[in-house]
Order: structure tokens, then C-alpha cells, then sequence
């Protein structure tokens, strides 16, 4: 039974991926509730302290030496690349709807199928591309842009979605490297916990014993997301798992509501239907990889 899970082919990538967005929601709900008194950066770097810290253990128990990697290079790369992005994922959380906020960060599918092609020469199959442009259409309609009515702070969770489109490049050739998940992890985390950690002093802020257990559980989801997003492209391509992220906008709407008290409206309703459309379409003629 545990086989399946850990297989190649569509239907894993599409498993791993919704558990890949259902836990990314979370997380922006955790962030939010700790951004009504800590400052965002101390957030990003709490959130990339404890990730590193769980992650210590499983790397220490393992016989091989975990610590030593061929491709270092391009952890740091990722590392600076994650450190703001995230950072700016915890500005926008803060400062938006969280519906929103996450609406306009599906544009990294947007910038996922060209990457896929250039970087990784993935062959974009039509239906992949169909669903795509209906899932943009749904993204229009939510975004209903106005001449009265620009939103500035929109630009910051578009340039995330686009560094988190070159992320997950990243991660596929580091798989492709046989890199392996624990070390990936770890200097993920060494790295963004030490370009962050420059800044909090300038604003830092003492977490009560509840924001502390927050920034504990914060941290542990960051792993998660990445754990699940590894397994995404074990089992599957770049091209089939990007535009299954739009399942995030139901949780996000969700979540909204439950915490925040946030009532989508109808337009926002029929922009969500035309996204899940588009992912339904990718999901159903994916063929298995």
C-alpha cells in the first residue's frame, strides 16, 4: 500500500502536490496570526530557524554523510532565492485578503511552463497549456483590475511567484543531481535562517509562550512543504504539477473565512470555478509519466 505513495506517475505528483498547497495554507494562516505583533522579518527567520532544526536530527542519525554535497553552489542560490521570496510571502500574507494573496501568487504557473521548457526541455503537451490559459481567465476574473482602483502591494506576491517558479526549477535539477532530501533541507535552512538572521536585530520583537509554539509549528510546516514538493517531482513532471496548485484557492477561501472572517464575493467565487476547471483538465488527460 505505502508503494503507491512513493511510485512514479501522475496521480502521485497531483497527491503530493495538494498536500504540497493544503499545508502552504496553513502556514499563511500561522503567519498572519503572528504578524498582528511580529515584524515580518523576525517571522521569515523563525520560520527558517526551526526548520533547520528539525532537520538536524534525521541528518545526524543517518550514517552517511549527509553534510557533503557536490552541487553546494546552487544551495546557496536557492537558499538567497528562498530567503526572499518568503520574506515577501510574509509581507503580502500580512498586508492582503488571504484569498488574494494567494490568487495572484498562482501566477508562478504562469512562469513555471516556459522555465519547464528552457531550463529543464520538458515537451509542453496542448492540454497542459489549455488549462493554463483557463486558469489565467479565472485569475483575471478575480483580479478584476480597475483603472480607479491599482493595487501596489499586488507586485510583491507576483515577483515571490516568480522566484518560487525558479525554485522549483532548481529543485528538480538538484533531484535530477541525486541530491539527497535531507541535505537539501538542511542548507536550505542553514542558509535562509542566516541571510535573514542579519535583520532581525533592527526589529526584533519577544514572542509570548503562545506566538513561540506558532513559530515552532510554522517551521515544521516549512519542512513538510518541502518534503511534499520533493516527492512531487519524484513522482512527476514540472509541466503536470504546476498547474495543480490552484487547489489552493478553495483552502485559502476556507481558511480565510475560519480565522479572519474574510466572504469571498461572486466574482471571486466564478474566477475559483474557472481555476479548478483548468486544473481538473490538467489532472484528467496528464498522461502517466
Amino acid at each position: 500500500m505505502y508503494g503507491w505513495f512513493l511510485s512514479s506517475g501522475t496521480k502521485q505528483g497531483i497527491f503530493w502536490t495538494t498536500l504540497i498547497y493544503l499545508t502552504g495554507t496553513l502556514n499563511d494562516v500561522v503567519m498572519k496570526l503572528l504578524g498582528t505583533r511580529i515584524p515580518w522579518i523576525e517571522i521569515a527567520f523563525f520560520r527558517f530557524l526551526f526548520s533547520l532544526i528539525v532537520v538536524l536530527p534525521p541528518m545526524l542519525c543517518v550514517r552517511q554523510n549527509l553534510f557533503r554535497s557536490k552541487i553546494h553552489l546552487q544551495h546557496i542560490m536557492r537558499g538567497i532565492l528562498g530567503a526572499v521570496a518568503l520574506g515577501l510571502c510574509c509581507v503580502s500574507v500580512n498586508v492582503m485578503p488571504l484569498a488574494e494573496n494567494t490568487t495572484i501568487l498562482f501566477s508562478e504557473a504562469l512562469f513555471m511552463l516556459p522555465l519547464s521548457a528552457m531550463l529543464l526541455r520538458e515537451k509542453i503537451k496542448p492540454h497542459s497549456i489549455v488549462a493554463t490559459l483557463v486558469g489565467f481567465v479565472g485569475l483575471l476574473v478575480m483580479c478584476r483590475p480597475k483603472a480607479d482602483n491599482i493595487n501596489v502591494m499586488a507586485v510583491i506576491p507576483a515577483f515571490a511567484a516568480l522566484l518560487f517558479a525558479v525554485m522549483n526549477i532548481m529543485i528538480k535539477r538538484m533531484i535530477d543531481a541525486k541530491e539527497h532530501t535531507l541535505t537539501m533541507l538542511f542548507y536550505f535552512g542553514l542558509y535562509t535562517t542566516v541571510l535573514s538572521g542579519v535583520f532581525v536585530p533592527s526589529c526584533w520583537v519577544m514572542p509570548n509562550i503562545w506566538e513561540l509554539w506558532l513559530i515552532v509549528l510554522l517551521g515544521v510546516g516549512a519542512n513538510v512543504i518541502q518534503l511534499f514538493i520533493f516527492l512531487a517531482y519524484r513522482a512527476t513532471t514540472a509541466s503536470v504539477i504546476s498547474p495543480i496548485r490552484y487547489v489552493e484557492l478553495p483552502f485559502a477561501v476556507l481558511c480565510g473565512l475560519v480565522f479572519f472572517g474574510q466572504i469571498p464575493e461572486t466574482v471571486s467565487i466564478i474566477g475559483a470555478l474557472l481555476i479548478i476547471a483548468g486544473s481538473a483538465l490538467a489532472s484528467h488527460t496528464s498522461p502517466q509519466t
